[in-house]
């Protein structure tokens, strides 16, 4: 009997959850309140990390004073932007004088990545067949990632058209009021970028949060300046102003002890559980201001249409912010826009033998989906050949495990990534042997391999793209990871995107490494073509949109895997032979016929009046009769 999806009780509960109406283009959208947006389970995400994307103008490179706060570490007065094609292990001039070891200076990089390098590249977006972009941070900040904000409501003076006339802009208003809040001309560049991506067709989700800023956020530097007289000291976690003898002092709590990043402060609740759910709420002033910035973004005519505002929004290290919070955020964000999407980073409950139960976050209370490493940690043990290994009927069990806690419409708005800005890239994690998300760089294996690949990973890898592409869940693309790049994880999987037009220097091997290297970086236009491939096929067939899935268990061929997509009456059978050996079964299997196959990667399939052999390391997809 075939693996029911969606079981009866989940459909009467959303037959009777409440829903929102809007009005959009003269007509009424519904939308129930506990399910994500239509358009989030019809996505192909591409993830953008603006800073390392393009430069599209150098004229608003970053410069020491911009970067200043970034770290504990201060930037040497020789420090200066590094050029694009550099190469990524060879250390700058500026670092000598730092006295710092390569993995410490290496954050101090910038490579000037900004909105206008992004806007070049719509066209490329556009033909790759993306449909909705996730940028990582965007908010004036000093780091290179941008979740230390200075501040939520303004976007990177560096990725403006004039840092000194942003910074103005910024300077005249009181942050603490949103009706002086301003448009500067990094925010205005945005607007018009979302502009230029809906006119394309491409869906934008920001990401920000809400558990920490940075130590430069407005708030935090008036407290830095009154002290315990600040109107904003019940804004921050863990706020000292004496030592336990009565000394002046200033400790507060920084997110996992980190000094830059200042936790915004919860209440009503008994503690954090380390990678589960907890009770809760934020203080009150906290949240009037998130909310505000919320506002901002999603409609900034402020008109009520939410025109060119964000469509979605990625919430960083979610399990630390209380539920409560998470509850009325949802409500907060669907009167604005019954359409947001919101997802969440839920990780981890104990790095790295214990991902996280993300159930409790996408009952349709909190968000309408997580970045599913859940369902990517099982697809890698299965594809890749590492040291933790599974086999076929582990695969499906494991997989199965994952899918069957949601109900079909949330195991479609599933972002389905491999890499992000947190992983190793898919080439590099599928090339080692290590288990998921343990000793992936060199500085903690000196064996870890950053180098380029051998063609049985290219060959393994693009097998695990048809799977991805043709499973439930919508599919993600690290920038980068499509163009064919390399890296550990951070800071590796940062480095600046490998752009045709781009002259690279040849990549050594890092410093911690045991082996030696020199790879040229080129854009891999083989792999390109392969995304592109099955991005079209995606959209070509619903069923691989809005099917629910069935294994299939085909005669004589016990090691191959097969799952059907079935929807509106109409059935697409998948078919991936992860082996090095060519594995025959019966054609009176399933419903199988030559000329209806629609996609096929590897040495082609032979037919026979009995049989069918797909050759090692070969996948086939085929429209049933």
């Amino acid at each position: 009997m075939r693996i029911l999806i969606v079981g009866l009780a989940l459909i009467i509960i959303a037959s009777c959850s409440p829903k929102i109406q809007k009005m959009t283009n003269d007509s009424i959208v519904s939308l129930p309140y506990n399910q994500p947006p239509a358009w989030a389970r019809k996505a192909i995400w591409y993830q953008i990390f603006v800073e390392r994307f393009r430069n599209g103008n150098p004229e608003n490179n970053p410069t020491r004073e911009s970067c200043e706060g970034a770290l504990i570490d201060p930037f040497p007065a020789s420090w200066a932007v590094t050029p694009w094609g550099h190469n990524w292990y060879q250390a700058e001039k500026w670092v000598d004088d730092t006295n710092l070891p390569f993995d410490r200076t290496i954050q101090m990089r910038r490579y000037g990545g900004d909105l206008a390098g992004v806007e070049e590249k719509i066209d490329y977006l556009v033909d790759l067949g993306i449909n909705a972009v996730y940028f990582n941070p965007l908010n004036d900040a000093p780091s290179l990632h941008k979740y230390d904000a200075r501040y939520y409501h303004h976007l990177d003076v560096t990725f403006g058209d004039g840092v000194e006339i942003d910074n103005a802009i910024i300077a005249k208003e009181n942050p603490a009021e949103p009706s002086t809040w301003q448009w500067t001309t990094a925010d205005k560049k945005f607007l018009n970028l979302i502009n230029k991506l809906h006119e394309r067709g491409i869906k934008v989700v920001l990401d920000f949060s809400w558990n920490h800023t940075g130590s430069t956020f407005w708030a935090f530097e008036d407290i830095k300046e009154n002290g315990a007289n600040s109107a904003f000291k019940d804004w921050f976690s863990g706020l000292r102003f004496m030592d336990n003898e009565g000394n002046p002092a200033f400790e507060y709590d920084g997110w996992y002890g980190i000094r830059t990043l200042p936790e915004l402060r919860k209440v009503n609740s008994k503690g954090k559980i380390a990678g589960h759910p907890y009770e809760g709420n934020m203080d009150e002033n906290v949240k009037n201001h998130i909310y505000a910035v919320c506002k901002r973004w999603m409609d900034p005519k402020g008109d009520g249409s939410c025109k060119g505002g964000l469509d979605g929004m990625r919430l960083d290290v979610a399990e630390h912010v209380p539920m409560g919070f998470w509850r009325e955020f949802r409500q907060k964000v669907r009167e604005i826009n019954p359409e947001f999407y919101l997802i969440g980073e839920n990780w981890w409950t104990q790095w790295p033998d214990q991902l996280m139960d993300p159930a409790p976050w996408v009952k349709g209370d909190v968000f309408d989906a997580v970045m599913h490493y859940q369902w990517y940690q099982v697809a890698r043990s299965y594809f890749a050949h590492t040291i933790d290994q599974i086999d076929l009927l582990t695969f499906k069990h494991r997989i199965d495990s994952v899918f069957t806690k949601y109900p079909e419409y949330t195991q479609q708005a599933m972002m389905n990534l491999a890499s992000s800005h947190d992983s190793p890239r898919l080439l590099t994690d599928f090339m080692n042997v290590n288990r998921y998300k343990a000793g992936v760089k060199p500085s903690e294996d000196k064996e870890f391999r950053t180098d380029l690949p051998g063609e049985l990973t290219y060959q393994r890898v693009k097998l695990f793209l048809l799977h991805q592409f043709t499973f439930v869940g919508s599919p993600h693309i690290w920038n980068g990871d499509e163009m064919g790049m390399t890296g550990a994880d951070d800071p590796d999987n940062r480095k600046p995107l490998w752009w045709e037009d781009i002259i690279f220097e040849k990549e050594s091997s890092s410093p911690f490494s045991n082996y030696q290297y020199q790879d040229q970086p080129l854009f891999n236009k083989s792999l390109h073509q392969h995304f592109k491939d099955l991005i079209k096929l995606r959209k070509t067939y619903p069923e691989l949109t809005y099917g629910g899935y069935h294994f299939e268990s085909l005669d004589g061929a016990p090691e191959l895997l097969a799952y059907t997509r079935e929807h509106a009456g109409s059935e697409v059978l998948v078919m991936i032979n992860t082996k090095e050996v060519e594995q025959t079964f019966s054609s009176s299997s399933l419903r199988i016929l030559a000329q209806n196959i629609i996609y096929k990667f590897g040495e082609s399939a032979q037919f026979d009046d009995k049989q069918i052999t797909l050759p090692a390391l070969s996948g086939m997809v085929v429209k049933l009769r």
